[in-house]
This record gives C-alpha cells, sequence and structure tokens, in this order.
C-alpha cells in the first residue's frame, strides 16, 4: 500500500512498513492546503496530533486506515472511518508505562508538597514544618477508566501499600489482588486520591464537574493526565477553594489547543488566571507519555497492528 505519514513520528514505523512491501511518502512538512492535493493515491495515513477530519480523508479515496501513534483519537473522525469502512488504529500499549509512571510522580509530588518546597529552597526559605508531607501508605487510590494508561498506573502502585478501587463503566471482570472493582458512587466516597483515566467524548467531557466533586466523601489529592476537558476546570478550582480537593495534578488542561501545541488564552481568561496562579495546582504540558522510549514502542506497536491487518 501506498502510506502517507502526515506527522513526525518515530522513523522505526516507516522502516518496518517499508521492510514488509508498503510505500512510505512523508508529507509531514506541508500545510492541509497542499497536503489535501497529495493524498489522492493514499491508501493508508500516520498521523500523531494533526486533525484528521472527512475533508481530508475525502481527498484519499483509496484509503483503508488511518493509524494515530498514541493513545486518543478525538482528533481523527471516527464516524466518517465507520461510515466508510476505514480501520482505525492507536498504540496505547506504547507509552503506557510513561504515564503510568508519571502518575505515580504527581501523587507523590502532591502528597509531599514538593514543588513548593523545591520553589520556597530556591529562594533561601528552610520551612520544614510548613512542607510536611503525608505518606502514600494506607490511602486508597480511585481509579477511573481502566484500560491501558488506569492499569498501568495501578501496577506502578504495587508497593507502596495502598488499596486501589478501579471503575469502568465499559469494562468489567478486572478484579486482581490489590485492585477491586466498583461502582463510581464507592470509589468516590472511599478514596484519598483520585485518577482520571478516559478518552474525551461527548459524555465525558466536563465527566469531573460540580456534581462530581460535591459528591466526594471527603477530601482528595485529584489527578489527570487524559484528556483537559474531561475536567471542568472551573468547578476544580472552586472545589479546591472549598476544601474538597487538597491539591491537583495535571498533565493536560481544558484550554489546550486541538493539535496539542499549546494553551489557547482566548478561552475563559478568567477561569485560566485562577489555575495558572493557584498554589495547590501542579501543571505538567501534556507530557504523561512523552518519554523516549514510549516514542518508539508506540511505533512498534503501530506497525504491528497494520501488517498484522494488511500483510504485504
Amino acid at each position: 500500500m501506498r502510506i502517507a505519514f502526515i506527522d513526525s513520528v518515530h522513523p522505526v514505523l516507516a522502516e518496518t512498513l517499508v521492510r514488509a512491501g508498503h510505500e512510505v511518502t512523508m508529507l509531514h512538512t506541508m500545510d492541509d492546503a497542499h497536503l489535501t492535493a497529495s493524498l489522492h493515491d493514499a491508501q493508508g495515513m500516520v498521523v500523531r496530533s494533526r486533525q484528521v477530519g472527512d475533508a481530508l480523508m475525502s481527498s484519499a479515496p483509496g484509503l483503508r486506515f488511518v493509524a494515530r501513534v498514541g493513545s486518543g483519537l478525538e482528533n481523527i473522525d471516527s464516524a466518517h472511518c465507520l461510515k466508510q469502512g476505514i480501520k482505525v488504529f492507536n498504540s496505547p500499549e506504547g507509552n503506557r508505562d510513561g504515564v503510568g509512571e508519571t502518575c505515580v510522580m504527581l501523587l507523590l509530588a502532591l502528597m509531599k508538597a514538593l514543588a513548593r518546597a523545591n520553589a520556597q529552597v530556591h529562594s533561601g526559605m528552610w520551612a520544614r514544618e510548613e512542607n510536611r508531607g503525608t505518606d502514600l501508605r494506607g490511602k486508597t487510590v480511585g481509579i477511573i477508566g481502566y484500560g491501558q494508561m488506569g492499569s498501568a498506573f495501578a501496577e506502578k502502585l504495587r508497593g507502596f501499600g495502598v488499596k486501589v478501587l478501579a471503575h469502568d463503566k465499559y469494562r468489567s471482570g478486572f478484579e486482581r489482588a490489590g485492585v477491586r472493582q466498583c461502582d463510581l458512587e464507592r470509589l468516590l466516597r472511599e478514596s484519598d486520591a483520585i485518577s482520571l483515566h478516559l478518552p474525551l467524548a461527548h459524555e465525558t467531557r466536563h465527566y469531573a464537574d460540580r456534581d462530581f466533586f460535591l459528591r466526594l466523601g471527603k477530601p482528595v489529592w485529584f489527578l489527570n493526565t487524559s484528556r483537559g476537558a474531561v475536567v471542568h476546570t472551573a468547578a476544580l478550582l472552586d472545589a479546591l477553594d472549598h476544601g474538597r480537593v487538597i491539591a491537583a495534578g495535571l498533565d493536560v488542561l481544558e484550554f489546550e489547543r486541538d493539535d496539542l501545541s499549546g494553551i489557547d488564552h482566548s478561552m475563559e481568561p478568567h477561569t485560566q488566571q485562577r489555575l495558572f496562579g493557584h498554589p495547590r495546582v501542579l501543571l505538567t504540558p501534556h507530557i504523561a507519555g512523552v518519554t523516549h522510549e514510549g516514542r518508539l514502542k508506540m511505533a512498534q506497536v503501530l506497525a504491528r497492528k497494520i501488517l498484522d491487518a494488511f500483510p504485504s
């Protein structure tokens, strides 16, 4: 097949496909206007964060698959693919370790006041009692969404002496030693820390809203490494200010641009000002799964899926 790469990804993906007899065309430097004219003979499309809508796919009438190097599929018009019989692949198996490890890092950093202590020492302060931390051992960690990322976080928590409660609306039968499958109400009622691992879809947009935080049984440490719009930021900030959330670690923001290239500062500027100035929010720029190993593994996983579906 002729496969168009419209984003820059690890070279091992193209190398593997070429060795299998496919033809690869690198189009990742083109803007959308020029790209459309260059896809007329593409039968496969490889993407990372670029938006792939029906107009772009319609410019490739022989398109048989779209493959995303990453986990979420919100940048791909999956409804169009389903209607046209176009296969869609992603590779969450490749960066699950990075996400799981980042969740542990964020949670420990929040519980030990790491960011504040670091900033204080750099400024000449030596405040030990003010930065007295909380131990993770003995706590209950709630994981909402138990796919590749949620289960990776649970795996990384082994050895910390915690109880893990996991809720997934679409999966069951995953309970094992140290992980209890439960309904959402129990998770919200009993958890000391909550981590979201949900795809962005119509039903998950603002999943963590005002009502979500009002249903918490106790103050929690809160993590989101999935997609920013899964959390209603204003509601989270209110929960922080009213003591329902102790601190939050966010790797993703509701105000990210669609191509993940940065923040759209025109979106709810007042809420953004509150967020960026909040002393109990730890922020990272959508890098939970961005590791050297993950970049390679995602390419390898995607190559295997493509070749399994379309052997040369």
